[in-house]
């Protein structure tokens, strides 16, 4: 094989089959990096974005203002509007706020770690999951602000200097770690994804042609010229960014899981709760990535760069830790069964074959059936079937948090027994949610790189620079 073979078949200039002792291409079909900087730059250039993107933002936006009518209901009505009952005090906002925590995992799972252990294939889809994370962030963030009550006092929530000692946060609740917990990883978020836009933002500012759109990205990028000192510098930020990170991908929903954990109710005072609830938010936030990437790929002429390879790999991922959160299940009845609870082995009895089975088998289907599909390659090619199994994913990892607040309708006295059933507000918040969410996502697509040029640039570069010292 010649040598412009061996090169095109590692960076995709010519789509040609790579040697086996060379990394396969990052990126097909006939590019070259200005090829790269064209298909991702006009997405955010094109005056009109594609129809479909109209139609998205439009319904999207509709849902968004919903939401925020139903919080202002609430407010002004008071949380009654709620299903919330006695038996079950905690209902979907806390469902919500786990949900969402959850999904955005993956971002910094893609983003910092991968960043460290030098997985190339981030580069492509890392910019989504930086994204998708700051606004699932922004969602879950929502609801514990909501679910105070009285939604004017949610500065209490954080511990501020006041002479009124008595109202002071209570440093022993596990919702107080959540505050520090979910600030502390939507800063850092949100600096992690800022730092990696730099050099893509630049490269808007020196393209954009209406002067407001080259002030508002030179504003952003920050004067960035791309001179060595520059880059060694950011080199240097960027990996002490992804080491700040990455414990939080442990700590945040160790710390959630911690809500349940911690208590003296049977089905929640557990030990498998941290790691299982970190294998889930991992495996719902893949999920999610492939919610969104996959039509976003085809919408946006982005196949050669988000390569049906990527999708594969993300595929392997959530079959991996569906496999885990699936024996995590299995362990909860093993330990229920042979600690010889009563009250331990009735909670888990009830999930099963309780009046709520519907939401378990549900929860079951999504999370562990289906992710095992994915162990079939043309499964994991068939773009259809994997954006519709990623759907099914979101709903069972919905439900594991909803069956778990369940667990509250059957107490210790069968007296206060009593079913929750969710009001039309709880059901509206939870599709408003989405609504915000899908809202910012989009503006996001809109006006900003969603693909990471540099580093899917430098990545063309080494596996180029491999090919040819292999050679």
């Amino acid at each position: 094989m010649a040598t412009a073979d061996i090169t095109a078949g590692v960076s995709g200039k010519l789509g040609s089959v790579p040697e086996p002792w060379i990394d396969p291409p990052w990126v097909e079909g006939d590019n070259d990096y200005k090829s790269v900087t064209e298909k991702v730059c006009r997405i955010s250039e094109n005056p009109r974005p594609p129809l479909a993107w109209f139609v998205s933002f439009v319904i999207a936006a509709s849902v968004a203002g919903m939401f925020g009518a139903m919080i202002g209901y609430l407010i002004i009505t008071g949380v009654g509007v709620w299903g919330n009952q006695n038996a079950v005090a905690w209902g979907f906002p806390i469902v919500n706020f786990v949900f969402w925590v959850g999904i955005g995992h993956a971002g910094t799972l893609i983003s910092a770690i991968l960043f460290l252990f030098r997985q190339h294939w981030r580069t492509s889809i890392n910019r989504f999951a930086e994204a998708m994370t700051i606004f699932a962030v922004v969602c879950a963030g929502t609801f514990p602000g909501i679910h105070v009550g009285r939604v004017w006092f949610a500065y209490w929530l954080f511990p501020y200097p006041d002479t009124r000692l008595n109202m002071w946060s209570q440093f022993r609740s596990p919702l107080l770690w959540d505050v520090f917990a979910v600030s502390t990883y939507a800063t850092v978020s949100v600096l992690f994804w800022y730092m990696g836009m730099i050099p893509d933002l630049a490269t808007l500012r020196d393209r954009a042609v209406h002067p407001i759109r080259r002030f508002a990205y030179g504003l952003l990028s920050l004067g960035w010229t791309g001179s060595s000192s520059q880059w060694l510098i950011y080199e240097k930020a960027y990996t002490l960014l992804a080491a700040l990170a990455t414990p939080l991908v442990l700590s945040v929903h160790t710390i959630v899981s911690f809500d349940f954990a911690v208590s003296q109710l049977p089905g929640w005072h557990t030990t498998i709760f941290p790691p299982y609830f970190v294998a889930g938010a991992i495996f719902s936030g893949f999920g999610m990535v492939l919610t969104l990437m996959v039509p976003a790929r085809q919408w946006f002429g982005l196949k050669d760069i988000v390569t049906t390879r990527h999708i594969e790999l993300m595929c392997k991922v959530i079959t991996a830790t569906g496999t885990m959160v699936g024996f995590a299940y299995l362990t909860e009845f093993f330990i229920a069964w042979y600690g010889g609870n009563p009250y331990e082995q009735f909670a888990f009895m009830n999930r099963a074959f309780g009046p709520q089975a519907w939401a378990y088998w549900t929860m079951i289907s999504c999370n562990v059936i289906s992710p095992q599909l994915f162990w079939f390659g043309a499964i994991r090619r068939n773009m259809l079937l994997v954006f519709i199994i990623s759907i099914f994913v979101n709903i069972g990892m919905w439900f594991e948090r909803f069956v778990i607040i369940l667990s509250l309708e059957r107490a210790f006295l069968p007296g206060s027994w009593q079913s929750f059933v969710p009001t039309w507000i709880d059901l509206g918040m939870l599709v408003g949610s989405f609504g915000l969410f899908f809202t910012l996502f989009l503006l996001f697509c809109r006006f900003l790189p969603i693909v990471a040029m540099s580093e899917v640039k430098h990545v063309m570069a080494y596996v180029d620079g491999k090919a040819k010292k292999a050679h």
